[in-house]
């Protein structure tokens, strides 16, 4: 009686190389994974700039939060800033290099340029 191949007993033979191989090591904490991935991937630059809508209102105080709403940021740079009025705007436009420096203070990712959106402050 001869033997064929392929069958159910040759399927359940272990493979001990190539890729199923069993790790030693232990597993890689998913927070590693997703930071070593997003800087393999040229994104951490581009999340570190989308987190400076968010950091908004603590970077530039309360004050100036209260009147004023970060809403997005380029791949490039440009921070876009809804504002009440013309006057604020134009008061803001004075005070940039200050904004800027607080915004980008241990940043990865550069905040190179304010621009102010005049329009009705809808809170979400």
């Amino acid at each position: 009686m001869t033997r064929r191949t392929g069958g159910p007993a040759d399927r359940r033979k272990r493979r001990t190389d190539g890729p199923t191989e069993r790790r030693k090591d232990k597993p890689t904490p998913i927070g590693e994974a997703i930071k070593a991935y997003t800087a393999k991937a040229g994104l951490a630059r581009r999340i570190d700039l989308a987190q400076a809508v968010g950091d908004w209102a603590e970077r530039v105080g309360p004050q100036i939060a209260a009147v004023t709403r970060a809403e997005s940021v380029t791949p490039d740079g440009i921070l876009r800033v809804r504002v009440p009025s013309a006057a604020w705007a134009n008061e803001l436009s004075l005070m940039k290099p200050r904004i800027l420096a607080k915004m980008n203070a241990g940043r990865r990712g550069r905040i190179r340029e304010l621009r102010f959106i005049t329009g009705p402050m809808d809170r979400p």
